[in-house]
């Protein structure tokens, strides 16, 4: 069958002015949009921009906006997207489907970079202040003793506290999604909270209070909302949402046992 992509095309070196361009390409139903885009760079436009690596879902590099939600073009197959309703989002709301149908006598499907960071070219994104964010959580076991001479042993019942948040492939797609950042873009993103909450959960680490001033601030772990958006769009299929309110019960625990108040900004 014939698709035609909607590839939204800028170039932030050349000062182009955003623009989608349409590309008519034939592909069967269980092609990739991936391979798609790669279709395109070798036999129609060698200027298209995009990111990728492994193609099989584990690096995070393809991650965009298709049919206006967060995916990774390498994990998007074409016969589960050609008759869906696009996805909008107003800022701050959560992203619903909407009844536009779009008939040219065939699929269309539009394809956009993620939000929240700065588009360097076409579908490729700027990532260096979400891998900051990354970085400010000291993603790594901080323990509280020299390690010992023999292994750490943990229980089943322990690595199962954390072993949804070692999913993460930092693609970005829920830091995209997240309508929290629409209007606080210092807020610390749904991603980096994950990778907190994936070390504070962890038996052998103590790290909570050399975390605290990075998550427990206004522009910390409070402003989340709960919207899921975070959750619908993870390609990894994590409960971040329910990771991030488990982290918050930590954070106020750790408070209180101190006899203090959280950093909400709202006390």
């Amino acid at each position: 069958m014939n698709v035609s992509l909607e590839i939204l095309r800028q170039n932030e070196t050349t000062g182009n002015k955003p623009e989608y361009r349409t590309y008519t390409v034939e592909v069967e139903e269980t092609d990739r949009v991936l391979d798609a885009l790669m279709y395109i760079t070798r036999n129609i436009d060698g200027s298209l921009g995009f990111r990728r690596s492994c193609a099989h879902g584990v690096c995070g590099s393809d991650a965009m906006r298709i049919n206006g939600r967060e995916r990774l073009a390498c994990k998007t197959l074409f016969r589960d997207i050609v008759d869906e309703p696009p996805w909008t989002r107003e800022p701050g709301e959560k992203a619903t489907q909407t009844d536009e149908k779009r008939s040219n006598g065939q699929p269309t499907i539009r394809i956009e970079p993620l939000m929240h960071l700065p588009v360097q070219r076409d579908l490729m994104v700027e990532q260096e202040s979400f891998f900051a964010k990354f970085r400010s959580v000291k993603p790594y076991i901080i323990p509280d003793e020299e390690p010992a001479e023999r292994e750490h042993i943990q229980s089943q019942e322990e690595r199962a506290l954390f072993d949804d948040a070692t999913k993460c492939i930092n693609c970005a797609a829920c830091y995209s999604a997240c309508p929290i950042l629409d209007e606080k873009p210092d807020f610390l993103g749904p991603a980096a909270i994950v990778q907190a909450a994936r070390f504070v959960r962890d038996s052998r680490d103590k790290g909570l209070e050399a975390r605290i001033d990075e998550l427990d601030n206004p522009n910390g772990i409070w402003p989340c909302e709960n919207h899921f958006e975070c959750t619908r769009v993870c390609p990894r299929e994590i409960k971040i949402t329910k990771l991030i309110n488990l982290t918050k019960r930590e954070i106020k625990k750790f408070r209180e046992e101190r006899g203090e108040t959280v950093h909400d900004g709202q006390s």
